[in-house]
């Protein structure tokens, strides 16, 4: 007689295997918590790089590579091809004479060419057809990053500092809130929560995963701020849990929050995660938006996180939602 194998348990992709000192699965920017050795320089994607690297590292490394490029032709210009050879160089210091070599290397490089100093002879028109050429494919991949940068949908969810436990209906159930920061339009939005536990048995401690059911898990559209509920019933995980049982296990609770975005007609994603920590028993947030008295809806996002005690009555009587 065969056994049936039991079926594998659940890993969403962070395995089983448990090692202390993890921080956390996640990162508050979204980011997985992992980092990679041996890997060599034919991993590395410069395109992919640039394209995912913050603005300020993006156009300082575009900064960097133009001037650094001016430099190499211009000590080229002046060792290699003679300033004799660039015509209307012509300076009173060596000093001058470099940065003549260099602005020329800009203005050839940029295919700009104002004409007051041009070259002269075979080697040292060569060298200027050649970073003319270098130029122009240089340029093209700097506009395709440019561009590919603006043209990426990326959404741009704000999550609330803290997860809250709070008084639902007759018993309690776990929330947290979000907000679209950009003006951009969010529709048909989906989120899922995964609880991570380390749990300690015969073999060692390891991890293990349970998702948590959602009152409700999808919305149609984000103009305003969703807070998300799980409610803790009898069948919840959190079930009789306390703020040291969660402790204990080094609960994290980990995010995905998926959404079509109507400017780009794509799907974006966002991630983030809370650890037991981050978790506020017995409070409950505070409305984030107000009626104007032209009859609009305010939302206001500085207050995404505020949090009033569980028993606290509602500072604004006739909102009831947000």
């Amino acid at each position: 007689m065969t056994r049936n194998p039991s079926p594998p348990a659940f890993d969403p992709g962070f395995t089983q295997q448990y090692r202390s000192g993890l921080s956390r699965v996640i990162n508050p920017d979204g980011k997985f918590n992992v980092h990679r050795r041996g890997t060599s320089w034919r991993d590395v994607h410069p395109y992919l790089y640039m394209l995912n690297a913050r603005w300020h590292v993006f156009m300082g490394m575009i900064l960097a590579g133009y001037l650094v490029t001016n430099l190499v032709f211009a000590f080229i210009y002046y060792y290699a091809v003679g300033m004799e050879h660039l015509r209307g160089s012509d300076a009173p210091t060596p000093v001058a004479h470099f940065l003549n070599a260099f602005f020329f290397s800009a203005h050839t490089l940029t295919t700009v060419g104002y004409g007051n100093i041009w070259p002269d002879g075979i080697f040292a028109n060569s060298i200027a057809s050649l970073e003319a050429l270098l130029g122009l494919l240089a340029f093209a991949v700097a506009t395709g990053l440019v561009f590919g940068r603006f043209s990426r949908a990326a959404a741009r969810i704000a999550f609330s500092e803290h997860m809250v436990v709070a008084p639902y209906q007759d018993g309690t159930a776990l929330e947290f809130r979000i907000a679209n920061r950009r003006s951009n339009n969010l529709m048909e939005l989906e989120a899922r929560i995964l609880m991570m536990t380390v749990e300690r048995g015969d073999g060692g401690p390891f991890r293990k995963y349970a998702p948590l059911e959602l009152e409700r898990s999808t919305v149609q559209f984000l103009p305003l701020a969703w807070t998300i509920v799980h409610p803790i019933t009898e069948s919840s995980p959190l079930w009789g849990k306390s703020a040291q049982d969660l402790a204990r296990l080094e609960a994290e609770f980990l995010i995905l929050i998926r959404a079509f975005d109507d400017t780009f007609f794509q799907i974006v994603h966002s991630r983030y995660s809370y650890r037991y920590e981050e978790l506020i028993w017995g409070a409950r947030f505070a409305p984030t938006f107000e009626i104007d008295e032209q009859g609009h809806m305010v939302l206001d996002l500085a207050r995404l996180s505020e949090l009033l005690p569980a028993g606290a009555p509602n500072p604004t009587p006739a909102l009831t939602s947000g």
